[in-house]
């Protein structure tokens, strides 16, 4: 993800929000990997799905390690996506990550793990709705 402007990453950051008009941007603006994995951080199995037939798998893998999927976490050490890691341990709220980015001066990593912290918290999840 550092391949990225930080310019592109701050947009990514504020899908998480919900922001349809900057979601469509990174979509129409050759950044169809990162639409995609804002949507499957929101939920879309078919994004994640998307994400890993056309060559992202590490975002696909990072979107299930945030959720807790030890599989998908071990798989990013395994093939070296040690910032991506880093990344979902500051989704999870891990000090320590905070700390390695602010220390590495990649704060946008932590607004990134922030409003996707921001949006998984105002989900109201009702375990009596049965959804179909």
């Amino acid at each position: 993800m550092l391949d990225y402007d930080p310019k592109v990453l701050i947009a990514f950051a504020e899908t998480l929000s919900g922001n349809a008009e900057i979601f469509n941007w990174l979509l129409k603006n050759g950044y169809p990997e990162l639409a995609a994995f804002s949507a499957a951080l929101r939920g879309s199995e078919q994004a994640g799905d998307w994400l890993l037939k056309n060559g992202f798998p590490q975002l696909a893998a990072l979107d299930q390690a945030i959720d807790g999927k030890v599989e998908a976490y071990m798989w990013l050490k395994r093939n070296d996506f040690g910032l991506l890691c880093t990344l979902c341990d500051a989704c999870n709220n891990k000090p320590d990550a905070h700390k390695w980015f602010a220390d590495n001066n990649l704060q946008i990593f932590i607004l990134i793990a922030e409003k996707f912290r921001a949006y998984r918290d105002s989900q109201f999840y009702d375990y009596h709705k049965i959804h179909f």
